[in-house]
């Protein structure tokens, strides 16, 4: 398979495939768009691989961590699924209660990049939940095309309510310090977003690439936000200057972040969107943050 540079693929490119992996077109359209850029010598088959996951070569965590205690649980979500599934991890050293965070995956389930940052999380000296809403379709799948698939056949709001269903049992651990946070990406960032309107008592809220409550919303927002936007996302960012001026005239606790010259999903370092100093800034940002708000 031919190896393929980041700084060789178009921005259009990344947009065709933003595009894909939120539901806007089907894979066949996908495809066909995506061969008007398989140009010298560069083949559909290559550049569909670099688009998609590397789950192998990218983890910054191992599910074996000794440092760790990290296991799959199963809680009610009496609103939404039903029995969910989630990661539970926390450090195994810990001397005192923890704050709590829960971890919200993207478009396609728990899968293993959203395990990863629920580890991370827990490193970091909280206890966290990543819970996976594919649960009542039988669970992430084994890989994201068909995790979006799955997901799209559930209800958003549906799905909301085995987050906020999740917040109510991490906060009622006993390791838990009942202060509980919230941090998502992409529909996980919308998620924080609502479990910020939802919840009166949610301690933090930190959406990366999230889309936005509506304005009325605003008001039932008691939480500090703490907020990241990558600067090439046109499509999330669009709803930032109505939810902000929202904020201000709420007054409401929040910091926001627009990194530039990144794309959405630049987090998630199993892609090439990936962008590793905003990555690795957003990310200190978040843990600094948790740490003021949860301990």
């Amino acid at each position: 398979m031919q190896k393929i540079k980041k700084e060789d693929v178009k921005q259009e490119v990344f947009d065709l495939y933003d595009d894909y992996a939120h539901n806007r077109i089907e894979r066949r359209e996908f495809l066909q768009k995506l061969s008007t850029y398989a140009v010298g010598g560069i083949t559909v088959a290559a550049l569909t691989s670099f688009l998609m996951p590397d789950y192998v070569g990218s983890m910054q965590t191992t599910t074996g961590d000794p440092r760790l205690k990290s296991e799959y649980v199963y809680y009610e979500s009496p609103k939404g699924g039903g029995k969910m599934k989630a990661l539970l991890s926390m450090p195994v050293d810990a001397k005192m209660k923890l704050g709590g965070i829960v971890v919200v995956h993207e478009n396609r389930g728990l899968n293993p990049y959203i395990e990863d940052v629920g580890r991370r999380a827990a490193l970091a000296g909280f206890i966290s939940l990543a819970p996976d809403a594919l649960t009542p379709l039988g669970g992430y799948p084994g890989n994201d095309d068909q995790g979006r698939e799955l997901q799209s056949k559930r209800d958003s709001n549906e799905m909301l309510e085995d987050f906020i269903a999740g917040y109510e049992y991490l906060k009622g651990l006993k390791d838990c310090n009942s202060k509980v946070g919230v941090v998502g990406f992409c529909f996980g960032g919308w998620i924080a977003n609502m479990m910020a309107v939802r919840i009166s008592d949610l301690s933090a809220a930190v959406p990366f690439y999230g889309g936005q409550p509506k304005s009325e919303d605003v008001a039932k927002i008691n939480a500090p936000l703490l907020l990241h936007y990558a600067g090439l996302d046109t499509r999330v960012n669009e709803g930032w200057p109505a939810y902000e001026a929202a904020l201000k005239e709420q007054k409401k606790e929040y910091s926001a972040y627009i990194y530039p010259n990144v794309n959405h999903g630049f987090h998630n370092d199993t892609t090439p969107r990936y962008d590793k100093p905003a990555a690795e800034l957003a990310w200190k940002r978040t843990i600094d943050f948790f740490n003021e708000k949860l301990k």
